[in-house]
Formats: structure tokens, sequence, C-alpha cells
């Protein structure tokens, strides 16, 4: 599931375009419907063209630049730009800003809307407007992106429009699952009967009915009580989806937009981080130490001092470290990228990456010992590293990841410990398969591991085959292992240490050859269970000369049939003769019986030890044979 969002300069068609894509207005408020100027974040949603078209969430944000910090709330969590250039004016002011915005955050891609078609003076203005763009974003985020022209009013190019957001959406990354979910709430309002909702793009994991959860930074606990992704009720929100959460145990008056809502103990605020900043070349003045700045991340805003450590200041244009003093906690994770702007009068500074979002004290500036640790981080630490190379196997030895990642054997000791400390490496076939304790890693390099966000991922995909195979067959044990593993893509050696670990987890359950979900259960209807009980009857009238496999099927389906053979009420010995279970078993007793005391059988003294056919006493020996209670020598059958 992905999210688009608009940006470009005010007026130039934003809204009127996502209404002509969706049917859906943004402007959710009055004033903006009034003013006919979107002011505060609007949301929509469309199908991509296409059969079983994905449905995209539309953040629609303002372009006016009073309201630009509003802007900055919504695209955060983007995964590509519909940035709107109005045909009969052309680049203005607020689309270069929004560019630089994008270009900051590294949206990956998008596509440029070329507006208001129907009001270009002509051809050749057409084309200077386009030239205009193509060196305008020459060097940032959008500069493969295609221009189409469209006009909201008149419909034309529309079509275009959804094939070239369809074309670049397809060629986005889907979004990670590290099983650590954080939304951004960009959001909150009640709703009569339901209470408190929030809204936001979901990162990082998938949210769940019932699951229990914290608001940060006030720390407030809270409970989902429902989900909802587009209007549509859900039991579970996937990364990267736009998601309308109802909470309860907490009040609207407790919730703001910027606030992070996550599982507990999994995210922890804070009020100083380290980052890596470029200064825009556009920017009309230096950025110079301990300035006050607004910082934007995710969906929060707040006042801070940017700490410049590489220097007194830094000139536009220019690359450095800082540290950014928060005059208010916000919730973020490494690699987290934020835009500063000036606090007034107004102007974006420019953006970049965190890189360490707690550290533990104010840094000396200009220390060159700081300097190198944070360009360490900025590639990233041994556990990082580490944990990318386990993610890159997808599940492998221990040994091979470390291998992979080219870590000397005490940093390689350090990631190990820094990942079990955290819980991020599972062991598959240890004894006691599931999260590595610190002290039993380093005694297992040749132990098959997974990164958590990798089993999170197998987990889920196995739940969703068997509750998917459970209710296309209701009246199957369960899924074959083997196509099971085939469905996963997974090694033999892998698929089976996956298996003890789900079993062990009780996220399923092996019975034979069959895999289930633990709340799966084989039920007859009364008409089946009728039916069942007569073909029995008959097998318990005369059980050695039994309904063949064909009539029984006739009987009661070939789907109750595999039922009744697989909880094992009927013993099939070959394709066509079938025996009660304790018709056999009793069967096989006197067999043993007889060949203790006569040394061979044959088929002709079976049968009449049976008072049967020949035909099934014969399919009789040769299932004793298959079975390895027999071996044949002649016409004759001795104890194996």
């Amino acid at each position: 599931m992905h999210v688009i969002g608009t940006a470009g300069h005010v007026d130039h068609g934003k809204s009127a375009l996502v209404q002509a894509l969706t049917g859906i207005h943004p402007d959710r408020l009055k004033e903006e419907r009034e003013r006919e100027m979107t002011i505060d974040l609007g949301f929509a949603w469309f199908d991509l063209p296409g059969p079983g078209g994905e449905p995209v969430g539309v953040i629609d944000v303002p372009g006016h630049r009073d309201f630009i910090e509003n802007m900055l709330a919504g695209v955060g969590g983007i995964d590509a730009a519909l940035f709107v250039v109005a045909a009969d004016e052309g680049v203005m002011p607020q689309t270069r800003e929004h560019l630089a915005i994008l270009d900051l955050l590294q949206i990956g891609g998008g596509v440029i809307a070329l507006t208001k078609i129907d009001l270009a003076d002509s051809t050749e203005w057409i084309d200077l407007v386009s030239g205009e763009l193509s060196q305008l974003t020459r060097g940032t985020a959008l500069q493969s992106a295609p221009v189409v022209p469209v006009s909201a009013k008149t419909g034309y190019g529309l079509d275009a429009l959804r094939l070239a957001l369809a074309d670049c959406l397809a060629a986005r990354p889907a979004r990670r699952d590290l099983n650590r979910p954080r939304l951004p709430i960009d959001r909150a309002f009640t709703m009569s009967g339901f209470g408190t909702v929030v809204t936001g793009t979901l990162l990082d994991g998938s949210l769940n009915v019932g699951d229990e959860m914290t608001i940060l930074p006030s720390n407030r606990a809270a409970r989902i009580r429902g989900l909802q992704t587009h209007k549509t009720k859900l039991d579970s929100a996937v990364p990267g989806s736009r998601v309308a959460v109802n909470l309860s145990g907490v009040q609207l008056d407790e919730v703001r937009r910027g606030d992070v809502l996550c599982r507990p103990d999994t995210l922890r605020s804070t009020e100083l981080l380290d980052a890596q900043f470029r200064h825009l070349q556009d920017a009309d003045s230096p950025l110079k130490h301990n300035a006050e700045v607004k910082l934007f991340v995710g969906a929060s805003e707040t006042l801070a001092r940017a700490r410049v450590l590489s220097g007194d200041e830094l000139q536009p244009g220019e690359t450095g470290w800082l540290q950014i003093v928060l005059a208010d906690p916000v919730v973020v994770v490494k690699g987290d990228r934020f835009i500063l702007r000036r606090p007034s009068p107004g102007a974006t500074l420019g953006g970049g990456l965190v890189v360490d979002p707690h550290p533990r004290r104010k840094h000396k500036r200009c220390d060159p010992e700081i300097l190198a640790r944070l360009e360490t981080l900025l590639r990233g630490t041994p556990s990082e590293v580490l944990l990318q190379a386990v993610e890159s196997l997808g599940s492998g030895p221990l040994s091979a990841a470390i291998a992979r990642a080219g870590l000397d054997s005490e940093s390689a000791d350090q990631a190990i410990a820094d990942l079990a400390a955290a819980g991020d490496l599972i062991t598959l076939d240890h004894p006691h398969a599931g999260t590595l304790s610190e002290a039993e890693v380093p005694t297992l390099p040749h132990s098959l591991v997974a990164s958590r966000a990798t089993v999170h991922r197998l987990t889920r995909a196995t739940t969703e085959l068997l509750a998917a195979f459970h209710a296309a067959n209701p009246l199957r044990p369960g899924l074959p292992r083997e196509e099971l593993k085939s469905k996963l893509k997974l090694a033999p050696k892998v698929f089976n240490a996956f298996a003890v670990y789900a079993v062990a987890q009780g996220t399923v359950v092996e019975s034979g050859a069959f895999v289930r979900l633990p709340t799966h259960e084989v039920n007859l209807t009364p008409a089946q269970q009728s039916s069942v009980d007569t073909l029995l009857a008959a097998f318990r009238r005369d059980p050695h000369n039994t309904p063949s496999a064909k009539e029984a099927a006739a009987a009661v389906g070939d789907d109750v049939l595999t039922v009744l053979i697989d909880r094992g009420d009927l013993v099939q010995v070959s394709p066509e003769v079938l025996f009660l279970r304790e018709t056999c078993d009793a069967m096989v007793k006197a067999v043993r019986d007889h060949l203790l005391a006569n040394r061979a059988v044959t088929v002709a003294q079976a049968r009449d030890m049976f008072n049967t056919s020949r035909k099934y006493a014969l399919a009789f020996l040769e299932y004793l044979d298959s079975m390895g209670v027999t071996v044949r020598r002649g016409d004759e059958r001795v104890l194996k």
C-alpha cells in the first residue's frame, strides 16, 4: 500500500486535481472552502488503473507560504510526490521551496502534473514551462519524473496521470516491516460513539485491533479499538498505509499533532539529537552556531537550537554536523529525515538525516573524535551492519552473516551482543528457538539465524497462507508441509527450522504431513455427518469386504472421504480398498500372530483368514509390505 503527497505553489490546482483524480474534495475545513485555499492537510484516495488496482492514499498539502509548516507535517511519510505546476503561471516561489523540501527529505520519485492546461496561451508556452521544469528539477529527487499535462476542469490527461503514478509507485520498494510500528499522528479528532481517533502514515510495522499502545512523548497508555484505511474497517493495518486508529483510554486533549503512537517500550523520546545537515544552496545567510530554528520531523514541529559541531557556521550549499537541542521532546529513530526552518521571518534553511537520536550529552565542538564517530554512525554501527547482513541472507548461519558484514571478531562480538539485547536476532535451530540471550549468541557461530523483521514477515506470510487455505478448504486438516515450503520459497533446511520455531511459538500446529493454524478445526455439517454414519455402518456390517474407494466417495463426497482418511477413521490400503481403522489394526495383529506361529503367509491364506476375496487380501498384504511389516518372498510374505 502506498501514499502520495501533493506539492506546489498556492492556487496551482492541487486540491482540484486531487478531487478530479479521486472524486473526494480534500479540503475538510469550512474556512478552506470559503477561501478556496488549502490551509491544513487534506486526505483522499483512489485505485490505481489495472486489474486489482492498488488503493493509494493522497495527502493534499497547503501551497501558500503562510501554511508551508502545515505542509511539512504531511510529506514525511509519502512514497512519491504529485508535484503540481500550473501551465498558465509556470514555476513560482513555493514551487521552488516545495521541490527543495522534497529533495531534502529524499522522496524517492514522483510525477509532475502540468495543471490548468486549458488556460495555457499556446503550445510554445507549454514547451517553455516544460523546459523550465526540466532545468529546475535537474539534480533533484524529481529529475526523472515525467511531466503530464492535465486539466482538472475538462478531465484532459487524468488517465495518463493515473498510469504515470502507477508506474512510479510500482518502482518503489515495499515498506520494511521491522515489527516496531510507529504512527506519527498528523490529525486527532473525536467521533460520536467511538471516542478519540488519530490518523497518520504507518511506519516500520503493523497495527492490530486490541493492541496495547503508548502515545509518546506523553507516555500515555491506550488500546486500539478499531482500524480503518480509506473508510474500510480492518483487523490489521500494514506498513506504509494511511490509517485511522480509534483509541480507548485516551482523551482528545491528551493527543496532539506530532505525537507518535507505538508499542510500549519500543521507542523513547529525545530532547537532543545528532544529525548530518545540508544547508540549502539558495539560503540567504549562513547557519550560525546556536541559531534558533524550527525542527520538522515526522508530523512534529518544535523550536530548537542548532549547535554547529564542525565550525562556527555553515555556508549556503555546505553539508556539516549539527547537534540539535530541542525545546520539546520528539520521537525519532536513526535514519529519519528532517527539515529545519528559520522561525522568523519563516524560511526553509535545509534538512538532513538523524544519525544518533539519543546522544548521551552535549558534544564538544570541533572535536575530531566526535566528528569521526558521527561519520562512522552515518555509515552504520557494527550492529546495524551485521543486521543488514543477516537480513540480506534472509536466514543463514551466523558465521556467514559475520563474514558478509566484514566485521573483525571484536566488533562482531559486540554487534551480536547488541542485537541480542535488543531482541533483533532470532535463532531458528537452537534447542530453545527464539530470541537469543547475550550469553548464548557468541557460542553459536553456526546457528541458523534470522532478523526479528524477517521472522515476523515469514510468520505473517504463513498465517495469511494458512488462513486462506482453511477458508477455501474447510474440510482439509491443513496445508501440506511441502506446499507451504514452496509458497514461502524457503530452502528445506531453513523451512524445517522455521517450522520448528513457529510450532514452538504456537503460531502453527503440525499434524503429520500437514500444517494448520491452532484455531482451525474440521467440522462436518449435520448432513455430511449423517452420510458418514451411514457409510461407516456399511463398513462395520462386513468389515473385510468393504465399499470401494469409488463407492465411498460417491456416498459422502471426495472432500469428506479425505477427512475420514486424514483423521484416521478409514485406512486406505490401496487406491481402491479401504478398511476401518480398528479393522485394519486387528488384521495387522492377526497376520503378525500367524507369521510368528507359521513363518509365512500366502494371499490365499489371508483370504481365508478374513473370509474375503483375493482382491482385498492382496491389497492388504501389499499394504503390509509398504508399511515395512512384511517382505515378499516368491508367493509368500514373511515378517521383515
